[in-house]
Parts: C-alpha cells; sequence; structure tokens
C-alpha cells in the first residue's frame, strides 16, 4: 500500500490519511501490544460491529458504544437480558443489529468463562501470534494461518460474530502482528512497544 505523508511530513500507512478520524488511531492505537482483557473484548465486539461496514462508521461512533455496554466491561454484559437488548436496540448512537448486539453478550458470556480458564483473554489470545515469518507483507492479506485457527478455536467455544477476516483485523489492531507498512513512521513504534510491553512475550520483530 502507499504511504501517506500526514501534515507533520512524516509518512504513514496509506490508509491513515483516507478519512479525518484515522490519523490519530493510527498513530496512538492500531498496531500497539494490547493486554487489557477490556479493551480485547472491546475490539472484538467492535469488529463484530464492523461486519459489512467501514471502520469509519465504527470508530466515530466507538464512545456510543462504550457508553451503551458498560464500557464494555464483559461481566457486566453477560448479565444482560432481554430488556438490554431491547435497549440497544432503541439506541440511535450504536449500530442497531439485533444479532450483532446478542453477539456481544453472547460473548461476554464466554469470555467470562475464558478468563477463568487461562487467567487472562490476554493469555489466550497471545498464543496466536505469529512467528514473523508466518507473516505476510504487511497488509497484503485479510486472513492468515493464525486467524483462521483462532476463529476455528472462538466458534468451536461458541462465539459469534469472529470469522477468519474479523479475528485478522483483530489480530492487526491489537498488535499481535505489526502490520504498519516498512517507510511508515510508527512500525519502528510499534516494533518498540511489542518488546518492552510489560507481561507480554512477544517474538522479536
Amino acid at each position: 500500500m502507499d504511504l501517506f505523508v500526514a501534515p507533520d511530513g512524516r509518512p504513514r500507512c496509506g490508509w491513515a490519511g483516507t478519512a479525518p478520524e484515522f490519523l490519530a488511531y493510527h498513530d496512538n492505537e492500531w498496531g500497539y501490544p494490547v493486554a487489557d482483557d477490556i479493551r480485547l473484548f472491546e475490539k472484538i465486539s467492535l469488529e463484530g460491529f464492523q461486519s459489512g461496514l467501514s471502520w469509519r462508521t465504527i470508530l466515530v461512533k466507538r464512545e456510543n458504544f462504550r457508553d451503551a455496554f458498560d464500557g464494555f466491561n464483559f461481566h457486566v454484559i453477560s448479565g444482560y437480558d432481554q430488556r438490554d437488548v431491547n435497549r440497544l436496540l432503541m439506541n440511535a448512537g450504536i449500530i442497531r443489529h439485533k444479532g450483532k448486539i446478542e453477539a456481544v453478550i453472547n460473548n461476554a458470556r464466554k469470555a467470562v468463562e475464558l478468563q477463568a480458564e487461562s487467567g487472562s483473554l490476554a493469555n489466550f489470545f497471545w498464543r496466536y501470534e505469529p512467528a514473523p515469518d508466518e507473516c505476510d507483507a504487511p497488509q497484503s492479506a485479510s486472513t492468515s494461518p493464525a486467524s483462521i485457527a483462532l476463529s476455528k478455536e472462538l466458534k468451536r467455544r461458541g462465539w459469534k460474530f469472529v470469522g477468519p477476516t474479523t479475528m485478522f483485523a483483530f489480530m492487526q489492531a491489537m498488535g499481535l502482528i505489526n502490520d504498519h507498512v516498512p517507510g511508515c513512521v510508527i512500525r519502528s513504534a510499534a516494533a518498540e512497544a511489542r518488546r518492552i510491553r510489560s507481561g507480554l512475550k512477544t517474538r522479536s520483530e
């Protein structure tokens, strides 16, 4: 993908220049390793909502989603009932898709189980971090063997809206892979964060 020269005169991944909201997200979040269970659950939920839509559509509504879903605290969401589904379906600030809303609630219950089993969601998800030589050139693929394996395991456990493409986007965003293109000034910062992030055992870039 072509590079985008940002207003500061430094190059970024091309997609960072395609919408006003993307530059800050690209520079401060995308591709940095995440070990926080709430953030991991939030991202997997938002990726599910994105299915069939653009990421910009979701990103501009992210604060609305956070307000509607109790900050994506999956322990709280796991207790949602039909009244909450109805409440969410009335919320014009989010994507009012019944199947996706119910998937978040279902996945919250599965996340509680997974956290109890693995100690944390991070412990589970980071098992699927691929070795660098298992990754294609940055941003050249929409799935990978690791995302296919993660999707298969989550589906086996009863999670919903977790297809291989959705899981690949999740892995890109949460830093399980560093998919910033060569020449992007954030690529080296993301790589350094992967090396030093406390609590994460990542392979070298």
